[in-house]
């Protein structure tokens, strides 16, 4: 580490000590988590959620900084939840990197603690998704490609927002369809937390942040740009071009493109993903990406209007 910090081992959690950072605390334990919770909100302290499942970034430090700006303390999960993974091969190969996440986090300033359960904690035991009613939302572009993803995310999340009951909770707009549906979770069970969208985070090339990123060499994260470029040729022609005819033209742009495999491409009403061949008035539209290169699956979407 820095010389000019110290790193200290006190049971149950880890403190890191140095001129940018008043604390930061490691819990493993679920219990451990919430015994010092109770405490810190008893002295009517905000605390703010950021799930991730590690391999944090850039994009994942924007929704630290404005849950720090926004709670006194800030809680960043870090957990990769094996439930909302349909694919084992995606699970197994999915970045683990909490000494390289906490390092990163440890130059923020204010007061972060980070919980880092195991499996059988956070789930008791018992590792399944529960059902939920979406609304339709999950039958569209993600769900029908990742079948009992949306489950295992509200199951996760629904099991994060009860262990740590913050006030808000942070979720990026990359994983737009993701958010709508933990919305809509939270209201449904009523877990009296605001849940606050943030925009997406890009590289200077436009490629949205991901952790899957980090599984492209940088030839392929090169290509990769070309997915946001199709979004931003859509964008252009929104209110010149019949949707249906966009859809087909950024269709036929990927499959002529012999480095990726196109999974869907979508321009759909923002609200409830409905999607449409014409333009309504007073909606308002998003187009949605989901692609593979070099067997990395990568996702993305950009508002219409």
């Amino acid at each position: 580490m820095d010389k000019d910090k110290k790193l200290l081992w006190i049971s149950p959690f880890v403190v890191f000590l140095g001129p940018q950072l008043a604390q930061m605390q490691l819990y493993s334990s679920t219990a451990d988590l919430q015994k010092a919770l109770r405490s810190e909100k008893s002295k009517r302290r905000s605390v703010g959620l950021v799930p991730t499942m590690g391999a944090l970034h850039s994009g994942h430090l924007s929704l630290v900084k404005r849950s720090l700006y926004q709670n006194d303390i800030t809680i960043v999960s870090i957990f990769v939840n094996p439930t909302q993974f349909n694919d084992k091969n995606d699970l197994a190969a999915y970045p683990r990197t909490l000494d390289k996440d906490l390092n990163l986090l440890s130059s923020e300033r204010g007061e972060i603690w980070v919980y880092a359960p195991q499996a059988d904690d956070i789930y008791s035991g018992d590792i399944s998704s529960k059902k939920y009613d979406f609304k339709g939302l999950d039958r569209v572009m993600e769900g029908p490609n990742r079948p009992g993803h949306f489950e295992g995310v509200a199951t996760i999340v629904e099991r994060l927002l009860r262990i740590v009951r913050p006030h808000h909770a942070y979720f990026g707009e990359k994983d737009y369809q993701q958010l709508l549906i933990i919305s809509r979770v939270a209201k449904q069970k009523r877990l009296g937390v605001k849940i606050i969208g943030c925009g997406i985070v890009r590289e200077d090339s436009g490629l949205a942040m991901s952790s899957r990123n980090q599984r492209l060499n940088s030839a392929a994260i090169s290509e990769a740009t070309f997915i946001y470029q199709q979004l931003l040729w859509a964008k252009r022609r929104f209110t010149s071009m019949n949707l249906s005819k966009i859809k087909e033209a950024v269709t036929e742009a990927f499959n002529s493109n012999p480095s990726f495999e196109l999974e869907y491409f979508e321009i759909a009403e923002a609200a409830a993903l409905t999607a449409h061949s014409e333009r309504k008035k007073n909606k308002k539209y998003r187009a949605f990406i989901a692609a593979k290169i070099d067997g990395v699956r990568l996702i993305d979407n950009l508002a219409m209007n």
